[in-house]
């Protein structure tokens, strides 16, 4: 337990240059308080102990804004960035080294049993109010742009953005979570929009130089 404590702090001080010292970090992260009270409750939840891992879920939700699921699956060095808003369902699995930000929901798509939320590799990155549904999985590696909606699985060192989210590129493998670069993210329908407009205005110069060579009536370019 004070390893794994222990290795919070480390995570907490390598991702948020924010962090001064322990105690901020003890009486003011709440992704901090989440993630222990979600240590405690998923154990009790795995030896089958009734109810209290659900109340120590709610009392956590109550004083961070944060609701994990008891059931959920998390591994190390995990890290929820301020949190307000973070929904992670029962049976989410989270590899290592996964960084969320607020407002990000790990959840389901409807009522269907078993295994209905996601599962999330190793070093994904998942940007502010991002929402990944259903029973997919997100590759080692992945980025995901804020306000993003991932309904379909991702390959490994991707990065997705859009509603619904759409792989945009490949940045290949790295060693640990990095921080999104927003304003360096792609926009698909930015370029969609640039691409649709360039072949107008290249059928537009085809159509004048066809009439400039009287093959085609200048009415026509009306």
């Amino acid at each position: 337990m004070f390893s794994a404590i222990r290795e919070q702090f480390d995570t907490i001080f390598r991702e948020d240059p924010a962090a001064k010292s322990h105690l901020e970090i003890v009486l003011c992260y709440p992704g901090f308080h989440a993630i222990l009270l979600h240590r405690l409750a998923h154990r009790l939840y795995r030896i089958g102990v009734p109810l209290v891992p659900r109340l120590i879920s709610q009392f956590s939700r109550f004083m961070t804004g944060i609701e994990i699921h008891p059931g959920a699956r998390i591994g190390r060095r995990f890290f929820i960035d301020h949190g307000m808003g973070v929904v992670i369902g029962e049976t989410t699995e989270i590899g290592d080294g996964v960084l969320l930000y607020q407002g990000v929901t790990l959840g389901g798509t409807g009522k269907e049993k078993g295994k209905r939320h996601p599962t999330i590799g190793n070093r994904v990155v998942i940007g502010t109010g991002a929402k990944v549904l259903g029973n997919i999985t997100i590759g080692d590696g992945v980025k995901i742009g804020a306000g993003s909606v991932v309904v379909k699985s991702v390959p490994p060192d991707s990065t997705v953005v859009g509603i619904p989210g759409r792989v945009v590129g490949n940045h290949g493998a790295t060693s640990d979570a990095e921080q999104l670069e927003h304003g360096k993210l792609p926009d698909p329908e930015a370029q969609e929009m640039a691409s649709l407009r360039k072949r107008v205005e290249d059928l537009e110069d085809m159509v004048r130089a066809l009439a400039e060579a009287g093959l085609v009536p200048p009415r026509e370019m009306r």
